[in-house]
């Protein structure tokens, strides 16, 4: 399932946004960053949805697999995730977060990836 409209992230002046003004959380398999949410940025559309929890996204390259059917089956993945553990925790709606997938995450079991994704939201102040 993929995130509800409201939680995502579109548009690459958003995602330059982040790459900037972000800060860093790395483990093996994956980075996160998270940036101050910056609303101006977002298309006007998706502005009307208010949303009850940051705003996510995922981004994984082709390095990771050349196949899009692991690309999307791990972003579907992260999605699910993201969504239990963020939709309507209102303390986060000022944050942004992008969560970056090195090549090396194949080899690792969708459990210990989302161990590692949580150990980031820790990190980060997502999760408690």
């Amino acid at each position: 399932m993929v995130l509800p409209q409201a939680m995502r992230l579109k548009g690459y002046k958003c995602f330059d946004y982040i790459h900037r003004n972000s800060k860093n959380y790395r483990s093996q398999s994956m980075v996160l960053k998270v940036a101050k949410a910056k609303n101006s940025l977002i298309e006007r559309n998706l502005q009307c949805k208010i949303s009850n929890s940051c705003r996510c996204a995922i981004s994984i390259s082709n390095k990771v697999s050349k196949k899009a059917v692991v690309r999307n089956r791990l972003r579907r993945l992260l999605h699910e995730h993201l969504r239990r553990r963020l939709f309507r925790q209102s303390q986060f709606i000022n944050n942004w977060a992008l969560i970056s997938l090195n090549p090396n995450c194949l080899d690792k079991h969708p459990n210990n990836l989302l161990k590692e994704c949580d150990k980031l939201l820790f990190e980060a102040g997502f999760c408690s």
